[in-house]
Protein backbone atom coordinates (compact mmCIF):
# COMPACT_ATOMS: atom_id res chain seq x y z
CA UNK A 1 0.00 0.00 0.00
CA UNK A 2 1.71 3.10 -1.09
CA UNK A 3 1.31 6.15 1.79
CA UNK A 4 -0.07 9.20 1.85
CA UNK A 5 1.63 12.43 1.22
CA UNK A 6 1.03 13.59 4.55
CA UNK A 7 2.18 10.25 5.92
CA UNK A 8 5.72 10.81 3.73
CA UNK A 9 6.17 13.69 5.53
CA UNK A 10 6.07 12.27 8.89
CA UNK A 11 7.79 9.38 7.96
CA UNK A 12 11.05 11.96 6.77
CA UNK A 13 10.50 13.83 9.63
CA UNK A 14 11.43 11.80 12.08
CA UNK A 15 13.98 10.10 9.73
CA UNK A 16 15.49 13.85 10.01
CA UNK A 17 15.11 14.10 14.19
CA UNK A 18 16.89 10.14 14.30
CA UNK A 19 19.78 11.44 12.13
CA UNK A 20 20.16 14.66 14.53
CA UNK A 21 20.61 13.01 17.11
CA UNK A 22 22.90 10.33 16.25
CA UNK A 23 25.00 13.09 15.57
CA UNK A 24 24.80 15.08 18.57
CA UNK A 25 25.34 12.29 20.62
CA UNK A 26 28.93 11.34 18.27
CA UNK A 27 29.97 14.92 19.14
CA UNK A 28 29.99 14.44 22.38
CA UNK A 29 31.82 10.89 22.47
CA UNK A 30 34.06 11.97 19.77
CA UNK A 31 37.10 13.44 20.10
CA UNK A 32 38.15 14.46 16.41
CA UNK A 33 34.51 15.91 15.71
CA UNK A 34 35.81 19.26 17.37
CA UNK A 35 34.07 18.88 20.83
CA UNK A 36 35.76 20.48 23.88
CA UNK A 37 38.45 17.49 24.38
CA UNK A 38 37.88 17.45 28.17
CA UNK A 39 34.51 16.45 27.51
CA UNK A 40 35.83 14.01 24.86
CA UNK A 41 38.69 12.74 27.20
CA UNK A 42 36.39 11.41 30.23
CA UNK A 43 37.55 7.62 30.66
CA UNK A 44 34.27 7.09 32.14
CA UNK A 45 32.47 7.97 28.79
CA UNK A 46 35.18 7.30 26.56
CA UNK A 47 38.84 5.33 26.08
CA UNK A 48 41.36 7.76 24.39
CA UNK A 49 42.69 6.12 22.03
CA UNK A 50 46.81 5.13 22.53
CA UNK A 51 49.26 7.35 20.62
CA UNK A 52 52.75 5.42 19.69
CA UNK A 53 54.23 7.33 22.38
CA UNK A 54 51.39 8.27 25.28
CA UNK A 55 52.28 10.91 27.39
CA UNK A 56 56.30 10.70 27.47
CA UNK A 57 57.70 12.66 29.98
CA UNK A 58 61.33 13.53 27.49
CA UNK A 59 62.51 12.23 23.94
CA UNK A 60 65.10 9.10 23.48
CA UNK A 61 68.20 10.85 22.51
CA UNK A 62 69.37 9.11 19.06
CA UNK A 63 72.19 7.14 19.87
CA UNK A 64 73.61 3.48 19.17
CA UNK A 65 73.99 2.01 22.69
CA UNK A 66 76.75 -0.21 24.00
CA UNK A 67 76.22 -2.98 24.58
CA UNK A 68 76.94 -3.82 28.46
CA UNK A 69 79.53 -6.27 29.30
CA UNK A 70 80.05 -7.85 32.49
CA UNK A 71 82.71 -5.89 35.01
CA UNK A 72 85.10 -7.32 36.98
CA UNK A 73 84.13 -7.05 40.62
CA UNK A 74 86.01 -4.38 42.66
CA UNK A 75 85.85 -3.54 46.40
CA UNK A 76 82.97 -1.51 46.75
CA UNK A 77 81.98 -1.22 50.47
CA UNK A 78 77.81 -2.42 49.91
CA UNK A 79 74.90 -2.70 51.97
CA UNK A 80 73.98 -4.93 54.65
CA UNK A 81 70.23 -4.96 54.25
CA UNK A 82 68.22 -8.53 54.00
CA UNK A 83 67.18 -10.22 50.76
CA UNK A 84 64.09 -8.36 49.40
CA UNK A 85 60.97 -10.84 49.40
CA UNK A 86 58.77 -10.49 46.18
CA UNK A 87 55.50 -8.54 46.65
CA UNK A 88 52.03 -9.26 44.34
CA UNK A 89 52.47 -7.93 40.55
CA UNK A 90 48.97 -6.57 40.52
CA UNK A 91 47.48 -5.32 43.85
CA UNK A 92 45.26 -2.79 45.12
CA UNK A 93 47.19 0.37 46.44
CA UNK A 94 46.51 0.23 50.07
CA UNK A 95 45.59 3.17 52.16
CA UNK A 96 48.91 4.82 53.43
CA UNK A 97 49.65 6.17 57.11
CA UNK A 98 49.62 9.98 56.91
CA UNK A 99 53.10 11.44 57.08
CA UNK A 100 53.53 14.26 59.29
CA UNK A 101 54.06 17.49 58.54
CA UNK A 102 56.41 20.42 60.05
CA UNK A 103 57.75 23.28 58.52
CA UNK A 104 60.90 23.56 57.67
CA UNK A 105 63.09 27.13 57.66
CA UNK A 106 65.75 25.37 55.89
CA UNK A 107 67.58 22.76 57.31
CA UNK A 108 70.75 21.25 56.36
CA UNK A 109 71.55 17.74 56.37
CA UNK A 110 75.36 16.25 56.15
CA UNK A 111 77.59 17.42 53.71
CA UNK A 112 77.93 14.10 52.09
CA UNK A 113 73.93 13.80 51.17
CA UNK A 114 72.27 15.44 48.91
CA UNK A 115 71.24 18.33 49.18
CA UNK A 116 73.03 20.50 51.29
CA UNK A 117 72.17 23.94 52.30
CA UNK A 118 69.05 25.82 52.79
CA UNK A 119 65.28 24.35 51.80
CA UNK A 120 65.97 26.26 48.38
CA UNK A 121 68.68 23.73 47.62
CA UNK A 122 66.27 20.98 47.40
CA UNK A 123 63.88 21.79 44.73
CA UNK A 124 65.59 21.71 40.91
CA UNK A 125 64.00 20.94 37.42
CA UNK A 126 64.57 19.59 34.79
CA UNK A 127 66.25 21.27 31.76
CA UNK A 128 64.80 19.73 28.69
CA UNK A 129 65.80 22.71 26.52
CA UNK A 130 68.82 24.47 26.54
CA UNK A 131 71.19 25.81 29.30
CA UNK A 132 70.32 26.73 33.24
CA UNK A 133 71.50 30.26 32.39
CA UNK A 134 69.24 30.77 29.50
CA UNK A 135 66.49 31.43 31.80
CA UNK A 136 65.85 34.38 34.01
CA UNK A 137 65.56 32.65 37.34
CA UNK A 138 64.89 36.21 38.86
CA UNK A 139 66.66 34.96 42.58
CA UNK A 140 65.19 31.39 42.50
CA UNK A 141 67.69 29.77 40.49
CA UNK A 142 67.06 25.75 40.99
CA UNK A 143 69.41 23.67 43.66
CA UNK A 144 70.38 21.35 40.94
CA UNK A 145 69.06 19.78 37.39
CA UNK A 146 69.36 17.58 35.21
CA UNK A 147 69.21 17.06 30.91
CA UNK A 148 69.11 13.53 30.69
CA UNK A 149 72.94 13.14 29.94
CA UNK A 150 76.53 12.61 30.98
CA UNK A 151 78.07 16.27 30.23
CA UNK A 152 81.52 15.65 30.29
CA UNK A 153 81.91 19.51 30.58
CA UNK A 154 79.33 20.42 32.96
CA UNK A 155 78.22 24.40 33.43
CA UNK A 156 79.87 26.07 36.57
CA UNK A 157 77.18 28.06 38.37
CA UNK A 158 77.10 29.12 41.31
CA UNK A 159 74.46 28.17 43.52
CA UNK A 160 73.10 24.85 41.24
CA UNK A 161 74.27 21.18 41.13
CA UNK A 162 74.36 19.55 37.77
CA UNK A 163 73.24 15.60 38.19
CA UNK A 164 74.98 13.14 35.76
CA UNK A 165 72.93 10.54 33.52
CA UNK A 166 73.05 7.54 31.94
CA UNK A 167 70.64 6.48 29.87
CA UNK A 168 69.86 3.04 28.71
CA UNK A 169 68.28 0.74 26.12
CA UNK A 170 67.34 -2.05 26.97
CA UNK A 171 70.39 -4.25 27.61
CA UNK A 172 72.74 -1.53 26.55
CA UNK A 173 73.67 2.16 27.58
CA UNK A 174 75.52 5.68 26.55
CA UNK A 175 77.80 6.95 26.24
CA UNK A 176 80.46 4.83 26.10
CA UNK A 177 82.34 3.49 29.00
CA UNK A 178 85.47 5.43 28.42
CA UNK A 179 83.26 8.50 28.75
CA UNK A 180 81.66 7.43 31.36
CA UNK A 181 84.71 6.84 33.45
CA UNK A 182 86.80 9.68 32.22
CA UNK A 183 83.93 12.43 33.34
CA UNK A 184 83.58 10.42 37.08
CA UNK A 185 87.24 11.05 37.32
CA UNK A 186 87.04 14.96 36.14
CA UNK A 187 84.54 15.97 38.24
CA UNK A 188 84.69 13.66 41.39
CA UNK A 189 81.87 13.72 43.92
CA UNK A 190 78.92 14.05 41.39
CA UNK A 191 75.47 12.60 41.47
CA UNK A 192 74.92 9.65 38.74
CA UNK A 193 71.63 8.87 37.93
CA UNK A 194 72.28 5.35 35.97
CA UNK A 195 68.72 5.06 33.29
CA UNK A 196 65.13 7.30 32.91
CA UNK A 197 62.30 5.47 33.24
CA UNK A 198 63.63 1.80 32.76
CA UNK A 199 59.83 0.63 33.52
CA UNK A 200 58.14 2.42 30.51
CA UNK A 201 59.02 0.90 26.88
CA UNK A 202 58.90 4.14 25.35
CA UNK A 203 62.07 5.64 27.23
CA UNK A 204 64.68 3.05 28.56
CA UNK A 205 62.94 -0.10 28.23
CA UNK A 206 64.92 -2.45 30.37
CA UNK A 207 63.55 -5.58 31.88
CA UNK A 208 64.06 -6.16 35.59
CA UNK A 209 67.36 -8.60 34.93
CA UNK A 210 68.72 -6.28 32.47
CA UNK A 211 68.57 -3.52 34.18
CA UNK A 212 70.36 -5.23 37.34
CA UNK A 213 73.32 -6.24 35.27
CA UNK A 214 73.68 -2.82 33.62
CA UNK A 215 73.23 -0.79 36.89
CA UNK A 216 76.23 -3.42 37.94
CA UNK A 217 78.51 -2.35 35.34
CA UNK A 218 77.99 1.49 35.36
CA UNK A 219 78.21 1.32 38.90
CA UNK A 220 81.43 -0.36 39.17
CA UNK A 221 82.96 1.67 36.91
CA UNK A 222 81.70 4.99 38.12
CA UNK A 223 82.89 4.35 41.44
CA UNK A 224 86.43 2.42 40.28
CA UNK A 225 86.98 6.30 38.33
CA UNK A 226 85.10 8.38 41.69
CA UNK A 227 85.07 6.47 45.02
CA UNK A 228 83.30 9.78 46.27
CA UNK A 229 80.43 9.92 43.59
CA UNK A 230 76.88 9.10 44.27
CA UNK A 231 75.25 6.53 42.24
CA UNK A 232 71.15 6.89 42.16
CA UNK A 233 68.73 4.12 41.03
CA UNK A 234 66.81 5.10 37.24
CA UNK A 235 63.57 6.77 38.38
CA UNK A 236 60.23 4.14 37.84
CA UNK A 237 57.44 6.50 35.73
CA UNK A 238 55.74 6.40 39.87
CA UNK A 239 55.81 4.98 42.37
CA UNK A 240 52.42 2.55 42.53
CA UNK A 241 52.52 -1.49 43.54
CA UNK A 242 53.13 -2.83 39.73
CA UNK A 243 56.37 -0.25 39.79
CA UNK A 244 57.38 -1.15 43.25
CA UNK A 245 57.33 -5.39 41.86
CA UNK A 246 58.85 -4.21 38.85
CA UNK A 247 62.07 -2.58 41.35
CA UNK A 248 61.70 -6.38 43.84
CA UNK A 249 62.89 -8.15 40.45
CA UNK A 250 65.63 -5.41 39.72
CA UNK A 251 66.80 -6.28 43.22
CA UNK A 252 66.48 -9.73 43.42
CA UNK A 253 67.83 -10.07 39.75
CA UNK A 254 71.27 -8.28 41.46
CA UNK A 255 72.00 -10.53 44.07
CA UNK A 256 70.90 -13.73 42.12
CA UNK A 257 73.74 -12.00 39.22
CA UNK A 258 76.22 -11.25 41.74
CA UNK A 259 75.54 -12.70 45.26
CA UNK A 260 75.08 -9.42 46.96
CA UNK A 261 72.62 -6.73 47.60
CA UNK A 262 72.42 -4.37 45.20
CA UNK A 263 74.41 -0.88 46.38
CA UNK A 264 72.43 1.89 45.80
CA UNK A 265 73.52 5.81 46.85
CA UNK A 266 70.63 7.43 46.73
CA UNK A 267 67.13 6.56 45.96
CA UNK A 268 65.25 7.96 43.24
CA UNK A 269 61.31 7.98 41.60
CA UNK A 270 59.30 9.73 39.66
CA UNK A 271 55.81 11.04 40.88
CA UNK A 272 53.57 10.91 37.34
CA UNK A 273 49.58 9.63 38.53
CA UNK A 274 49.01 7.73 35.20
CA UNK A 275 47.09 4.39 34.04
CA UNK A 276 48.91 1.15 33.96
CA UNK A 277 47.04 -0.80 31.22
CA UNK A 278 48.45 -2.76 28.52
CA UNK A 279 47.71 -0.44 25.19
CA UNK A 280 46.00 2.18 26.96
CA UNK A 281 47.06 6.02 27.40
CA UNK A 282 49.06 6.48 30.40
CA UNK A 283 52.84 4.53 31.33
CA UNK A 284 51.86 1.11 30.29
CA UNK A 285 53.36 -1.96 31.85
CA UNK A 286 56.84 -2.61 32.16
CA UNK A 287 59.13 -4.33 30.51
CA UNK A 288 59.39 -8.03 31.39
CA UNK A 289 56.09 -7.84 33.31
CA UNK A 290 53.35 -10.49 32.52
CA UNK A 291 50.60 -8.16 33.65
CA UNK A 292 47.46 -6.60 31.65
CA UNK A 293 46.66 -3.93 34.62
CA UNK A 294 48.26 -1.81 37.24
CA UNK A 295 46.58 0.86 38.91
CA UNK A 296 44.08 2.09 36.56
CA UNK A 297 44.28 5.94 37.33
CA UNK A 298 42.11 7.92 35.74
CA UNK A 299 42.94 11.15 33.80
CA UNK A 300 40.97 13.03 36.32
CA UNK A 301 43.71 11.97 39.20
CA UNK A 302 46.44 13.47 37.21
CA UNK A 303 46.94 15.81 39.85
CA UNK A 304 45.12 14.44 42.88
CA UNK A 305 47.27 14.95 46.09
CA UNK A 306 45.80 12.91 48.25
CA UNK A 307 46.92 10.05 46.06
CA UNK A 308 50.30 12.32 45.40
CA UNK A 309 51.08 12.33 49.08
CA UNK A 310 49.81 8.49 49.50
CA UNK A 311 52.10 7.00 46.75
CA UNK A 312 55.73 8.96 48.12
CA UNK A 313 54.53 7.64 51.50
CA UNK A 314 53.74 4.20 50.16
CA UNK A 315 57.40 4.03 48.66
CA UNK A 316 59.11 5.43 51.90
CA UNK A 317 57.24 1.99 53.28
CA UNK A 318 58.62 -0.14 50.74
CA UNK A 319 62.30 1.18 51.26
CA UNK A 320 62.13 0.99 55.01
CA UNK A 321 60.63 -2.24 54.81
CA UNK A 322 63.94 -3.34 52.52
CA UNK A 323 66.03 -2.16 54.96
CA UNK A 324 66.93 0.67 53.08
CA UNK A 325 65.47 3.15 55.27
CA UNK A 326 68.81 4.87 56.11
CA UNK A 327 69.07 6.10 52.41
CA UNK A 328 68.43 9.45 50.79
CA UNK A 329 65.36 9.78 48.65
CA UNK A 330 65.22 12.21 45.36
CA UNK A 331 62.11 12.91 43.01
CA UNK A 332 63.78 13.81 39.56
CA UNK A 333 60.54 13.95 37.77
CA UNK A 334 56.81 14.77 38.22
CA UNK A 335 54.46 17.56 37.14
CA UNK A 336 51.36 17.98 35.40
CA UNK A 337 51.56 16.36 31.66
CA UNK A 338 48.06 16.52 30.61
CA UNK A 339 46.92 19.98 28.82
CA UNK A 340 44.63 22.66 29.98
CA UNK A 341 41.61 21.35 27.77
CA UNK A 342 41.93 18.33 29.80
CA UNK A 343 41.09 20.03 32.82
CA UNK A 344 44.15 21.42 34.13
CA UNK A 345 44.92 25.11 33.04
CA UNK A 346 47.89 27.32 34.81
CA UNK A 347 45.66 28.19 37.68
CA UNK A 348 45.52 23.72 38.53
CA UNK A 349 49.37 23.51 37.67
CA UNK A 350 50.43 26.65 39.82
CA UNK A 351 48.08 25.35 42.79
CA UNK A 352 49.63 22.01 42.09
CA UNK A 353 53.06 23.25 42.26
CA UNK A 354 52.64 25.10 45.57
CA UNK A 355 50.98 21.98 47.28
CA UNK A 356 53.80 19.41 45.75
CA UNK A 357 56.09 21.80 47.12
CA UNK A 358 55.08 22.00 50.28
CA UNK A 359 54.63 18.40 50.86
CA UNK A 360 58.44 17.52 49.60
CA UNK A 361 59.72 20.58 51.74
CA UNK A 362 58.02 18.94 55.24
CA UNK A 363 56.62 15.43 55.42
CA UNK A 364 58.08 13.91 57.51
CA UNK A 365 57.82 10.00 59.44
CA UNK A 366 59.15 9.01 62.12
CA UNK A 367 58.93 5.12 61.22
CA UNK A 368 59.99 5.31 57.86
CA UNK A 369 61.59 9.04 57.07
CA UNK A 370 65.17 9.53 56.31
CA UNK A 371 66.94 9.83 59.76
CA UNK A 372 69.37 11.51 58.63
CA UNK A 373 67.57 14.04 57.78
CA UNK A 374 65.10 14.43 60.40
CA UNK A 375 62.71 11.71 59.28
CA UNK A 376 62.00 13.80 56.00
CA UNK A 377 60.46 11.57 53.58
CA UNK A 378 61.98 13.19 50.47
CA UNK A 379 65.39 14.97 50.44
CA UNK A 380 65.24 16.59 46.91
CA UNK A 381 62.92 16.90 44.16
CA UNK A 382 62.54 18.69 40.25
CA UNK A 383 59.94 20.08 38.23
CA UNK A 384 59.41 19.03 34.89
CA UNK A 385 59.99 21.04 33.41
CA UNK A 386 62.00 24.66 32.99
CA UNK A 387 60.43 24.36 29.27
CA UNK A 388 59.33 22.17 27.39
CA UNK A 389 57.39 21.56 23.83
CA UNK A 390 56.03 18.03 23.82
CA UNK A 391 54.79 18.60 27.43
CA UNK A 392 54.28 22.33 27.72
CA UNK A 393 51.74 22.53 30.38
CA UNK A 394 54.03 22.96 33.08
CA UNK A 395 56.68 24.67 31.69
CA UNK A 396 58.12 27.52 33.83
CA UNK A 397 59.37 29.67 30.28
CA UNK A 398 58.53 29.71 26.91
CA UNK A 399 60.57 27.54 25.21
CA UNK A 400 60.67 30.07 22.47
CA UNK A 401 60.82 32.83 23.82
CA UNK A 402 62.26 32.59 27.39
CA UNK A 403 59.41 34.49 28.91
CA UNK A 404 58.78 33.35 32.06
CA UNK A 405 55.20 31.83 32.62
CA UNK A 406 52.29 32.45 35.25
CA UNK A 407 53.71 29.02 36.10
CA UNK A 408 57.42 30.27 36.28
CA UNK A 409 56.23 33.35 38.45
CA UNK A 410 54.72 31.00 41.25
CA UNK A 411 57.66 29.31 41.09
CA UNK A 412 59.95 32.29 40.85
CA UNK A 413 57.85 33.59 43.99
CA UNK A 414 57.91 30.25 46.35
CA UNK A 415 61.35 29.30 46.07
CA UNK A 416 63.08 32.82 46.23
CA UNK A 417 60.98 32.92 49.67
CA UNK A 418 63.02 30.14 51.02
CA UNK A 419 66.19 31.73 50.57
Amino acid sequence: MTPSPSTRRALIGALVLAATLLAAAWLVTSPQAGWPAKLAARPTALKPRPTPEPLVPTPLPSFRPTATPRMPDIAIATSTAAPTPPIATHVAVPAAATATSIAVPGATVRPDQLPEGSAATRVGVALAIGKITDYDWGGALPGWYLNWSVDPNPPQVAGTRFAQMVRLDGAGFHPALTVIRSTAKAHPGMLWLIGNEPDVAWQDNATPEQYAVSYHTLQQAIKEADPTAQVAIGGVSQPTPLRMAYLDRILAAYKADFGTDMPVDVWNVHAFILREERGSWGVGIPPGMTVDQGTLYEIGDHANMDIFRRQITDFRRWMADRGLRDKPLIVTEYSILMPASYGFPPDIVASFLVDTFDFFLTARDPNIGYPQDDNRLVQAFNWFSAADKTYPTSNLFDPDTRAVTSVGETYRAYVSALR
